[in-house]
């Protein structure tokens, strides 16, 4: 599995997110100037995160995007596939049924695909929010929250 630009920018913009008061709206600007990314492919990626619900836009002067659900009910693996991150171990390859050792490497790949995949799906989006909180204040910087 190969994390690209589209699922590191849409976790950084989800955890973003967690730290509006009440969960409030921000704008598209604001959480890219904040996380440091390109306001027009950042929308882009909010448009897929708001079309799987995990976010909601807001109108108006004070609108924006926010959390469509609380950090604990969003997980990793729910954020990768909004946008079309694919965990997927060797994409159409079938084995030889002659070759055993094809067949073993087949399902070697085929179990590890299935433990990243419940690790990506048990990871919620509040546990990074801690972990990258408690990762700050071991390394004593200010409040400032850049993932």
């Amino acid at each position: 599995m190969k994390l690209t630009t589209r699922g590191h920018y849409s976790v950084k913009a989800l955890l973003d997110l967690t730290l509006q008061p009440a969960y409030g709206p921000a704008s598209v600007k604001a959480i890219a100037q904040r996380q440091d990314l390109p306001a027009p492919y950042l929308e882009k990626l909010l448009i897929e995160l708001r079309r799987a619900g995990l976010v909601q836009s807001i109108r108006g002067v004070q609108g924006g995007y926010q959390l469509a659900r609380s950090p604990a009910s969003i997980s990793l693996g729910q954020i990768l596939e909004a946008v079309g991150e694919s965990i997927d171990p060797l994409p159409r390859h079938s084995p030889d049924g002659s070759q055993a050792e094809d067949w073993v490497t087949f399902t070697v790949w085929n179990r590890l695909h299935r433990k990243l995949k419940e690790s990506l799906y048990s990871i919620s989006l509040e546990d990074l929010y801690f972990d990258a909180r408690s990762w700050q204040a071991a390394q004593g910087e200010e409040t400032s929250f850049v993932v």
